[in-house]
């Protein structure tokens, strides 16, 4: 029987083209998650938390190569001796800016990194950003999980992909907007359902320009049933989730063996 994680997600507001402001915020933020008496396991935060999407600016106020925030996340991390899944991040690669996302172990090693692979056209991502080419996978207590940002959980594919490949848990930093709070809770409880593993879903709130974020941070089991929801506000969710529930489910519904590949690939 494995030991519960305790996860705390982090809803904040994030102030577009002000890094300053942001690290200053989730600074806070992680403070007072790291000060409760039952100490988080895991830490997760929104999108692009750093520059929100200040996009017509973002080659001058992203992270060159994430070392501002690989090495403030890697202090924390190893400090509280926490996990931490970083968001994501406006990160500046050579000459291009990627939607960048890492997680740290205990230890404050960065354990994995993933670019947002589907970039979101409705907010001109495709004009100012460069799309990534990889998977996200990484484990945490030697379980495995993937990592998806915002628009990627439109694409069915990629969430069975990384289950396919064992993940167990999926985690998605996000900047969704209103109007479309139901597209957000149906599409997170069809990758829990779909795939039989836990979905950790962190979004902002407030607003950006003309945008407004409605929060609703969740967390759903392998039955896509809500363990926690936040509401609209800036605050901090804490939820402690029983991986052994992952194995029980799939072998409750074996959808996995039921698969007929040769098919669907024909």
């Amino acid at each position: 029987m494995s030991k519960p994680l305790r996860l705390a997600l982090l809803q904040m507001h994030i102030e577009a083209g002000n890094p300053e402001a942001n690290f200053t915020k989730l600074a806070s933020m992680l403070e007072e998650a790291v000060s409760q008496t039952n100490k988080p396991d895991v830490i997760m935060f929104p999108e692009m938390w750093n520059t929100g999407y200040a996009l017509t600016e973002i080659k001058t106020i992203a992270d060159r190569e994430g070392e501002r925030t690989r090495a403030f996340l890697s202090n924390f991390s190893k400090k509280h001796s926490v996990h931490i899944i970083g968001g994501s991040i406006a990160e500046l690669k050579e000459d291009k800016v990627l939607n960048t996302m890492y997680a740290f172990d205990r230890s404050g090693h960065v354990v994995s990194d993933y670019s947002k692979i589907h970039l979101f056209r409705l907010m001109d991502e495709e004009k100012y950003l460069a799309a990534g080419d990889k998977l996200g996978k990484l484990e945490i207590e030697g379980t495995k999980a993937g990592m998806m940002i915002c628009y990627d959980i439109r694409f069915p594919e990629l969430a069975r992909k990384l289950a396919l490949d064992g993940a167990k848990l999926l985690f998605v930093p996000a900047e969704w907007p209103n109007p479309r709070l139901h597209h957000w809770r149906t599409l997170l409880t069809a990758r829990a359902i779909e795939n039989q593993m836990f979905v950790i879903a962190c979004n902002r709130m407030g607003s950006s320009g003309d945008t407004n974020f409605f929060g609703h941070s969740l967390v759903l089991d392998p039955w896509g049933e809500t363990i926690a929801e936040a509401g609209e506000e800036e605050t901090i969710i804490y939820a402690d989730i029983d991986l052994d529930l992952v194995d029980a489910v799939r072998t409750k519904i074996p959808v996995f063996e039921d698969r007929r590949p040769s098919i669907y690939e024909a």
